[in-house]
């Protein structure tokens, strides 16, 4: 790691990983992950910049060579909101997770999950490897107190608007108290991602009659009655209600919400192949869809996956957003407006204080 600037590029300077953990409100970006590599990330960077301004300062690591001479053919003005630090490895997308985390210590991935830890950032952006990320984020940022475990949270579109997902994979094998917390977790990022003072938190279930689902359902229920006006919790839901203006948040094991969210982006990519399809089956259809063209691009943009930047792990001791692999510079833009939001609304101390009150409420034995 170089401590020295290059050029006039600002270099992130070594004392700074050691710094004490009094997280700085910057953003560490992983910029050598991910498909489509650095470019995209620097491009995204320098639209950022421009477009936001209140986004936070960013560091950007990964091989300094390369970096440089990005920011350089992108004209991008060095000052204190941009740093770099040098990371001379790359977790790649076919890495098996634990195995390069143990071996491959100076990836950027790594190095950016560790400006976290040491309080130099507030929040990771990275478009890569998804199993390593969140093994890495979990090992080395740890879960705030009295968290269970992180999930993992997703955004998708409804009628009328958005709701947030979760767990959308994390923990495949869930407990009751890890579907409480989650519905607190979903509550604090859905007022932070899509302005809702109390969104509506509905449960995962096979139906909205009172026991009817397996015992971790019916018992996660009772749980979430319990917490009172901590959150908005308006019951059982069924898959269909996620699309329908019923609730805002919905709270799941990560091994069905996984299956959902997946089963939801290839059913948006389906459509839109039907949809081309069927369009283009005769001159009058071409004729109409040339017409339409507006409306299929705002349909586009509302069923677009990465319109909300990705995925964040809630629930640990610092900020980590997954973005998708294949993010181009516009996603990824929309990746650091979410981190932005997110220490903006400085999110995870109020996160820690409703999981304080949801605990000792739980801890207290339920009347008879």
């Amino acid at each position: 790691m170089r401590s020295e600037p290059t050029g006039s590029i600002p270099v992130l300077p070594l004392q700074a990983m050691g710094s004490p953990p009094t997280a700085e409100a910057r953003i560490a970006v992983d910029a050598m992950s991910g498909d489509l590599g650095p470019v995209e990330v620097v491009a995204a960077v320098k639209l950022a910049r421009a477009a936001l301004p209140q986004l936070p300062p960013i560091t950007l690591v990964g091989d300094l060579t390369v970096l440089e001479d990005l920011l350089r053919q992108e004209q991008l003005a060095p000052d204190d909101h941009l740093l770099l630090l040098h990371a001379s490895e790359v977790i790649t997308m076919t890495d098996k997770p634990m195995q390069a985390l143990k071996r491959k210590k100076d990836a950027s991935m790594v190095r950016a999950i560790e400006l976290v830890k040491s309080g130099a950032a507030s929040v990771v952006v990275s478009c890569g490897n998804t199993g390593a990320l969140m093994a890495g984020g979990t090992l080395k940022l740890r879960t705030m107190a009295g968290v269970a475990r992180p999930a993992l949270a997703a955004i998708g579109p409804r009628r009328g608007g958005h709701f947030v997902l979760l767990d959308a994979g994390a923990n495949p094998e869930a407990k009751t108290e890890y579907l409480v917390h989650n519905a607190i977790l979903g509550s604090h990022y859905c007022r932070v991602m899509l302005g809702l003072e109390r969104p509506r938190v509905g449960l995962m279930s096979i139906g909205t009659e009172e026991g009817k689902g397996t015992a971790l359902i019916t018992e996660t229920h009772e749980q979430l009655k319990r917490l009172g006006d901590l959150i908005h919790y308006v019951g059982p839901i069924e898959g269909f209600h996620i699309f329908t203006d019923q609730v805002d948040v919905v709270v799941c094991d990560g091994f069905t919400g996984n299956i959902m969210i997946k089963s939801w982006e290839s059913l948006v990519k389906f459509f839109s192949h039907l949809l081309k399809e069927e369009l283009r089956a005769n001159p009058l259809r071409a004729a109409g869809a040339l017409l339409a063209r507006g409306a299929f691009r705002s349909l586009k943009e509302r069923m677009n996956p990465e319109r909300y930047g990705g995925a964040p792990l809630l629930g640990l001791n610092g900020n980590i957003l997954k973005a998708h692999g294949s993010s181009n510079r516009h996603a990824i833009v929309s990746a650091l407006k979410a981190a932005g939001d997110i220490l903006h609304a400085d999110m995870n101390r109020h996160i820690g204080a409703d999981i304080a009150r949801a605990n000792q409420v739980l801890a207290t034995p339920a009347a008879a």
